[in-house]
Order: C-alpha cells, then structure tokens, then sequence
C-alpha cells in the first residue's frame, strides 16, 4: 500500500509545539503508529499509560490491534498522543475537594471503582455497581486541595494498618487525608447554609438529575477536561451490606450527603424529625471532637466476629418461637381510611385480623367467624410512617399493589404500642414474612426505640446550653427563620436528651435510618411526556417503585413496582423508554429534563442491586452489573 502522512499531537510536548508528522500505510495497526511516535519524539520516559485521541470522533482508540484502515482512519485524522490518566478534583459530600488521578479512557463506571478503592478501604463494592457517581456542576472548595494517596492495586477485603487502610498510613500527610474523608466535618454556618442552591419544586430537582455522567462513555468524551472538577455524590439510595467497622469512609460521606439533604430541604421532614436531626448532629460533632475515630482491628478479633455472626444466624436459624400471642396477631380495633383526590381522610372503626402476610377487616368483632368485608394482601406494598408522637398521631400509609397502580389505604392506631405492632407486622409482611418470624421482636424494638427519640421529656432538666453550639446550623433555613436562637436550642437540647447515650457510630447509622424512614427519600425526579399524552408530567424513580406525579398539583398518579416489571426497553433513535409489567400494562415515556439513558441506568441499576445478597459474596461481577444497564 502506498504510504502517507499522518498528523499526531503529543502532549509531553508542549501546546506550543507543532504536531509530529509520522509516515504510515493503511495496513499498519495503532500499535505500531504509537511505536513510530515514540521513536520520533526521542524522549526516554515510560509510555505505557499513553493512547491515542481521536478528536474529531471523540473516541479513544484503544485497540491497538486494529489497523488504520479498520479505523477509517485517514489522512486528514486529528489524534493526540496523551496520557489515559490524568489528575481530577472531586468535590466530596462533605465539602471538601480531593485531587487524585483517574482514568479519562475507560468507561465512568469502571473509573469509578478506580476512585472508590483509593477514597475507601473497603475495596471494590464501595463503587456499589455505580452507587457513587459523577455530577457535572461547580463545587464549593471548602478545604484546599489535597494530594492524592498512592494508587494501590484492587482489595478483595479491608487490610487495616493503626486503625486505616494500609495505603493511607504511608506518611502524616495521607493519614490527614483519611481522618478527613472519615471524620464528618463541622456543622456548616448559616450564612453558608443560605447561599447554598436548594431545589424549589420537583422540576428544579429534575434538572439537577439530568447531569449526571453516562457511566458507559469516558470523562474525556463527555467534556471533562485534566484538572476538571466534578461532584462525586451516591447515586443510588441503596446502601448494600454497610459495616461501621470497615466503612468509616462510606459511613461518613453517607452522613454528610444526607446531613445536606437535610439542611437543604432536598426531603421533606416534620418539626419533630427536624429537631431530632440536628439533635443527632449536635451529638455526632461533639463525639468527633471527644472520643478518636479510630478502627483497630487483628486477625483474632476478625476470626471471632465472624465466629459470634454465625453463631447469631444460626441461632436465629433454628428458632421456632411463634408470636401468635401478640398483638397484632389475631383481632384487633383499628380505623381506616382511602383518601381520593382534593378530599380530607375520613377515618372509620373496623375489627382488624392479622394473618399470614395479609389483614381481613369486619364491622364488629361478632362478624368476624364470617366473610371479611375485605382481604388486603401486604406482599409487595409499601409501608410508610406518618407519626407525630406529641400530637398523638400515629398512621401507617399502605400502598398496596393494583393492576392500574397502586391503591393508597391509612391505619390509624390508638397508641404507640398499637403502632408499634402493627407497623412491624406490615414491614414483615411486605416482604413475605409472617409473624412467626424471628425478627419480629427486633422490628418492635426498633420502632418502640424510634418513638422514644421524638418524645419531649417535659419538666424534666434540660441539658445547659453548650456555647459552642449554634442552633442555626443544624436545621434548615425554613425553621431558622421560624425561630429564635434560644427557642431552637432548646428544642434541640430537649431532643438531644434521647440521644446523649449513643456512641459515635450508633448516632451516625441512627441519622441514616431517620433519613431512609422518610416519605420522599431516595426519589430521582424526570420531566417526561408519556405516549399518547399532550402534558408534561414528572416520573419519581424510588429505589423498589416508579411513581406517575401529575406535574400541575404534585398528586401521585400511579405507582408501578420493580417486581412487577416484566421487561423494559429503549428506543435509542427516538430516544423512547418503553416498561411492560404484569397484567399486560404497557407504559412509553420520553425524557424531557435528562436524556433517556439516565433513566435507562437509574432503572437497571436499582434492578442489579436488588439482586445482590451477602451470599454471592463481596467480589463485583462488573460484567454481570454492566449488563443491566451500561
């Protein structure tokens, strides 16, 4: 073949240096232009990290196999001569922002695994198959940038050296670094709390949800330059087998997005709750700065956690207590009510009967040896609180599973050990299990304990007021605006009294669980047109349901869950998201805020993660993740 002239820029260079021309045939594959440009620059430097960029297809040429002529390459091709890694500055949950070197030639996904075994000691399933993602947006530098820890090779499992992972204990300065991603920040001030973006409707939210980064593509094909500075946020609100022990770093990033979620009204949270939150907040700055958050941790004690965990499971394994002695197994008197639309929950009296993984109701209790008025089946539905302790207040919203939707049904307790009954035994029974489970009596004392957190001790003594505390910090602009200073201090510290016995790890998982016990976490939001509709409307993605919210009023409109759905597809040229679930429905949507392929992930990746048990064990089959929705 004849020869021609091929023009190659090389970064190593400089961008004031002409590109090299190099002599080529068409025949010659791209390992062996990459040789000829080595030999030409006569620069004696290891090159091994270096690939071609081909700039006006925007791709990286990775094959080095593939001849110029299989590339439909020719001569008037523009490539780059780079490196494939390059340094990044991310913008962390907590504020501050890490400079590190990633990958900009291999997909997001997999260079997200990179960054997470450098952040995390808990190796590869920190990524959780995406969990932590890239957004697109401006960071606030609170700390200046850091160096990056050395690169270490992939972990199966934490290796642990003074309490952090080896790679960190290297000198002083990379263990400043650790303390920093595992220790939670100082509360924020006000003033920076107000200049802080906060979403004001669900469209606002939807347009947050349309950046983030197309795991399949490569920074460099989506715009992200050397230097560039991205968020690096959990993507997915499903936070798979999390371990105070070795998940310092997750834990404390975990608190500080939700802590921000918070403060900045991403969810929506009752004065109590909000109270309760920055109790804990109170609690967790004040055991950062008395007690070290250190791990320590040898083979020993390993061997004999993992030996007392198997003692636990086998324990529970083998017992075959029943419950059917307790409330609310058998009859109880509860009330209930099907709100519609525009319309006040109207409450009546019923005689309720718990059974298997379902509740039958009756008029009386002399009606209840004959036919129910109706049967509803708990398996699949949702389960949420609505409890307002000091009001007396305490609901349990059902959304129970229909072929058009989902059918929202309200029970309202007398009391909190009512409650406390009731709501265990619809949370077991939505996922199958009946009351003869054995971890029916921890899901009692876990809600009895949630309760008394929101309680107010009434005369009893209050805490004195720490001076260093600064109440305007710890809830949202809405109730710093509300109240006085002194006023939330002592609604704080009236909160705080439940939570001053927690140790730090306990306060933070605490927060967690607050935060996951909310009605509208873990909701993405997507302005969408549904086919064969003229309006726009908003598409909710929760981490088990998709939720149908008519744009104008907010009101839901229909609920589809996961396990429902038989397949989904997408039409990538019309850029067209088609669902088909159980009981023939068929649903078509296009993306209106965000491009169909973040729903596509938002999906598939929910789908994968519901799959994952402890069983298969902690090693991430990226092949098998990849193929639900990269």
């Amino acid at each position: 073949m004849a020869d021609w002239d091929l023009s190659v820029t090389v970064e190593e260079l400089g961008s004031e240096a002409p590109a090299l021309s190099i002599s080529v045939t068409s025949d010659l594959h791209i390992g062996g232009v990459i040789l000829k440009l080595v030999e030409k620059t006569q620069i004696k430097r290891d090159w091994s990290d270096h690939a071609l960029w081909w700039e006006q297809k925007q791709q990286w040429l990775l094959r080095t196999s593939w001849t110029l002529e299989k590339c439909e390459i020719h001569a008037d091709a523009s490539l780059v001569f780079m490196p494939q890694h390059k340094p990044l500055r991310l913008g962390l949950p907590n504020g501050a922002t890490v400079r590190l070197q990633a990958c900009f030639s291999g997909p997001v996904f997999r260079t997200l695994l990179g960054i997470c075994r450098i952040l995390s000691e808990s190796g590869v399933d920190v990524a959780g198959c995406g969990i932590l993602s890239v957004c697109l947006s401006v960071c606030l530098e609170i700390n200046p940038l850091t160096p990056p820890p050395p690169r270490v090779s992939p972990v199966s499992q934490a290796c642990l050296y003074n309490g952090m992972p080896a790679h960190f204990a290297d000198s002083p300065q990379t263990e400043a670094v650790y303390r920093m991603l595992s220790v939670p920040q100082p509360a924020p001030a006000p003033e920076l709390i107000s200049k802080q973006y906060r979403a004001a409707s669900v469209v606002d939210k939807a347009h947050i949800n349309s950046r983030w980064l197309d795991s399949s593509r490569s920074l460099l094909q989506q715009g992200v330059q050397e230097n560039g500075r991205l968020w690096l946020r959990f993507k997915y609100s499903t936070f798979y087998n999390l371990e105070p022990l070795y998940d310092a770093v997750r834990l404390a990033q975990l608190y500080e997005q939700a802590r921000w979620a918070v403060l900045l009204e991403d969810v929506d949270c009752t004065e109590e709750e909000m109270m309760l939150f920055g109790a804990l907040q109170y609690h967790i700055s004040k055991r950062s700065l008395s007690e070290p958050q250190t791990v320590t941790s040898n083979a020993a004690m390993d061997d004999l956690e993992t030996a007392l965990l198997s003692l636990e499971v086998k324990l529970d394994g083998d017992s075959n207590t029943t419950l059917c002695s307790m409330k609310p197994t058998g009859f109880d008197l509860c009330r209930t009510s099907r709100p519609k639309r525009l319309t006040l929950k109207g409450y009546k009296q019923y005689w309720f009967k718990f059974q298997d993984t379902g509740i039958s109701y009756f008029k009386s209790k002399e009606e209840s040896v004959g036919e129910p008025i109706q049967q509803i089946h708990l398996k699949g539905c949702e389960v949420a609180p609505d409890v307002n302790v000091a009001g007396q207040k305490f609901l349990i919203r059902l959304l129970i599973p229909a072929p058009e939707g989902m059918t929202e049904v309200y029970l309202r307790c007398e009391n909190e050990e009512q409650y406390a009954h009731w709501m265990a035994a619809c949370r077991l029974a939505s996922t199958g299990r009946s009351l003869a489970d054995s971890s029916f009596q921890s899901e009692i004392q876990s809600i009895r304990s949630f309760l008394a957190m929101q309680k107010t001790h009434g005369n009893s003594s209050v805490p004195a007021a720490d001076d260093a505390i600064n109440p305007h910090s710890l809830v949202s602009p809405r109730y710093q605006k509300k109240y006085k200073a002194k006023q939330l201090t002592q609604r704080i510290l009236e909160a705080y009294q439940n939570v001053a016995q927690l140790s730090w790890n306990d306060a933070l998982l605490r927060f967690l669980q607050i935060w996951q016990a909310l009605p509208d976490f873990g909701l993405s939001y997507v302005v969408v047109r549904f086919k064969g509709s003229r309006k726009d409307e908003v598409l909710g993605i929760a981490p088990n349901r998709l939720i149908r919210i008519d744009l104008g009023v907010g009101d839901v409109v229909r609920t589809w869950r996961y396990n429902n759905m038989r397949q989904w597809n997408v039409n990538w040229d019309i850029r067209q998201v088609a669902i088909e679930f159980d009981g023939n429905v068929n649903i078509a949507f296009s993306c209106v805020t965000a491009d169909c392929k973040i729903v596509h992930e938002f999906i598939g990746g929910y789908i994968f993660m519901s799959t994952r048990t402890k069983e298969q064990g902690d090693a991430l089959n990226q092949e098998y993740c990849a193929k639900y929705w990269v």
